[in-house]
């Protein structure tokens, strides 16, 4: 196989200091302490591509952190077919890299981003009927052409046998930042048929008013501190609380008191009990499944570690999803939290479902 392969090497910085995704605020990224994500996860992708059977691929990539640099850490010795135009990487480096994997002939163009991404690749093939496959590093990932692990993009690219369209969805992060969330459809291209695969994401969910009241009669009775990730149904529950929370951030709450709004990782970290117990509350995302890995990098694996975690979520939702997910940057990690959890879906209903 031919494999094009191009990483965005600043998607997904802006997660884990709050700022909710990384357009425009590459630099306010840095300067909050932001490390690249996407490295990473290109990495883990083609080091188990590599040893399910990298042999048989010729990679084709990009030059510097678009590509080569992991490629060849990962055991790779890839064609390099250009570099970067600048030291800040963006849009048009994509593009570029795109049109030269497209002048290859590639089978398969594989890309590391987030739904910014996916929409300059999606934008540069199309007219042909060149799937892409996206390996999720972004902060939102709306779009349902990306795999649902850097590890099972790599099973995608060694197995798959057909392809479909399917959605790339984006919304401005602007918006996003204040609350407002309008997804885009931007493109259709053609995508592996997979089972490794994420949906596109779903809003609404179905009525909590029960569960809300029911987590709230617990949250005003402890003297735990609550970590009460984004989304609307825990919003739901800031609003229950009495206070006016950050729809798609995360807010910390111990005691009637609110100790973070809107926190990044380091604050959230900064606002936990040491000496008592910490749970976060976090709703799947409708249509995917995530609990971890989308729309909430702030919720990192040091913050998940110290905290309990408790699921909610109406019953519509769980009916529209079949299984929860987790992608939280550490494999390990993700590995201690699969299995059967309870989700709380009434004042106090629980259903058990699979963390797979």
């Amino acid at each position: 196989m031919r494999l094009g392969f191009v990483v965005n090497p600043i998607a997904g910085m802006g997660g884990r200091v709050g700022l909710k995704g990384t357009d425009g605020k590459v630099e306010e990224a840095r300067q909050l302490g932001a490390e690249p994500r996407a490295p990473d996860r290109a990495r883990r992708a083609l080091v188990a591509l590599h040893e399910q059977g990298g042999d048989d691929v010729e990679l084709l990539t990009w030059g510097g952190e678009m590509g080569a640099d992991v490629a060849r850490a990962a055991g790779f010795e890839p064609e390099v077919l250009g570099s970067p135009a600048d030291t800040e990487t963006g849009a048009d480096d994509t593009a570029r890299a795109v049109a030269a994997f497209l002048d290859a002939d590639v089978a398969l163009v594989l890309f590391v981003g987030g739904d910014g991404t996916a929409a300059d690749v999606a934008d540069a093939v199309e007219g042909t009927a060149t799937p892409i496959l996206g390996v999720p590093a972004g902060v939102k990932v709306y779009s349902s052409v990306f795999a649902v692990s850097p590890e099972d993009a790599a099973h995608v690219v060694r197995t798959f046998e057909r392809t479909e369209r399917r959605e790339v969805m984006d919304i401005d992060e602007d918006e996003y930042r204040e609350g407002e969330v309008h997804p885009e459809l931007r493109a259709v291209p053609y995508v592996p048929v997979a089972e490794e695969l994420q949906s596109s994401k779903q809003l609404g969910g179905g009525n909590v008013e029960a569960l809300v009241a029911g987590i709230v009669d617990d949250i005003e009775a402890s003297e735990k501190t609550f970590v009460l990730g984004p989304g609307s149904t825990v919003g739901a529950i800031k609003e229950a609380l009495g206070f006016d929370g950050s729809p798609l951030g995360v807010d910390v709450w111990r005691d009637g008191e609110v100790l973070a709004l809107d926190a990044t990782e380091s604050e959230i970290l900064a606002a936990l009990d040491p000496d008592g117990e910490n749970v976060v509350v976090v709703s799947p995302i409708g249509g995917q499944g995530f609990v971890f890995g989308r729309g909430n990098p702030q919720l990192s694996p040091d913050v998940i570690r110290q905290c309990d975690v408790e699921v909610v979520a109406s019953r519509a939702k769980l009916d529209t999803i079949g299984e929860l997910r987790v992608d939280t940057d550490d494999p390990e990690l993700d590995e201690e939290l699969r299995g059967w959890t309870k989700v709380r879906v009434g004042r106090v209903e629980r259903r058990m479902m699979r963390i797979a």
